[in-house]
């Protein structure tokens, strides 16, 4: 079974004064790439919630965002009183100098100043960090069962287009028996064009075109391509993250329908090495999402 590198996960902590909304996306990726966006109240757990997110995802780009919505009052205000009175203390004699005690008021100047209120944002206690932590794993299940949907979808794809390859590999044969003739006659017929016929040695020409004609030969090719493909599928059925894999694999397959399309020299099989190129495009399209 194998997984994509496409997901979603999302979770959701309930707390009494406050909801954490935890959202999980990712693609697809050479390594693992995570970005991670959170409240400072959690800043500190950060290097733990990188670790979860790396172990249970192993590749991808990744998008972790933490969002809370308030439900009750999380900051706590209260009155500076020290500084207040040490505001009042300077402003009062300025007002009695100018005359101006009876016309001002003091707390509305006072209250606009800096500092004249603290507020304490509430520490992060282990009870809430518990939530946070068991929503975050419910996120990554998400996500992994996201990615696993995924992956099923891909397998099936990747399955049948490895099938099409091989049969396509399958109908080589029916036209190799003539395709050795045709180069023959080929080959007799540009030469008599060019030398006279009874200035041939017959010998020397017959020896020259079976070097020629096992250049030709397409049986290692077949037989290797074969084997790249039953590869392929056991890759797919017995790696736990075949994804890397699959991509040399797939580039090995490549490589034997670039030569027996570079040895065909028939019409026929030059058609069905573009089927099967192909339908190779396509899997290495897939094979770069997979996990």
């Amino acid at each position: 079974m194998i997984y994509s590198m496409t997901g979603y996960g999302k979770a959701v902590c309930e707390l009494p004064q406050k909801k954490i909304s935890i959202e999980i996306k990712s693609l697809n990726s050479k390594q693992i790439d995570l970005n991670i966006r959170i409240p400072n109240v959690y800043r500190e757990k950060e290097l733990e919630i990188r670790n979860d997110v790396n172990l249970a995802l192993a590749r991808g780009k990744v998008d972790v965002t933490f969002t809370v919505e308030n439900i009750g009052t999380e900051k706590v205000a209260t009155l500076n009183v020290p500084a207040i009175e040490a505001y009042y203390a300077q402003l009062k004699p300025i007002a009695d100098k100018f005359e101006q005690t009876k016309n001002t008021d003091f707390m509305r100047i006072i209250m606009s100043l800096p500092e004249t209120v603290k507020v304490e944002q509430p520490q992060l206690d282990e009870e809430e960090w518990c939530c946070v932590k068991a929503s975050l794993a419910d996120a990554l299940k998400s996500i992994i069962d996201f990615r696993l949907q995924e992956g099923r979808a891909l397998e099936a794809d990747l399955r049948k287009r490895i099938s099409i390859i091989k049969e396509n590999l399958e109908l080589v044969p029916q036209y190799e028996a003539g395709r050795v003739e045709k180069i023959r006659q080929r080959i007799q017929k540009n030469i008599e064009e060019i030398i006279e016929k009874n200035k041939i040695d017959e010998n020397r020409l017959e020896q020259e075109m079976i070097f020629y004609i096992e250049k030709l030969d397409i049986n290692e090719e077949k037989v290797r391509l074969a084997n790249h493909l039953k590869y392929f599928i056991e890759t797919i059925e017995n790696e736990e993250q075949p994804g890397r894999k699959l991509g040399f694999i797939a580039q090995e397959i490549g490589r034997e329908i670039n030569t027996l399309g570079s040895k065909a020299n028939e019409a026929n099989l030059q058609r069905i090495v573009i089927k099967m190129k192909d339908e190779l495009e396509k899997i290495k399209e897939q094979v770069l999402n997979v996990l």
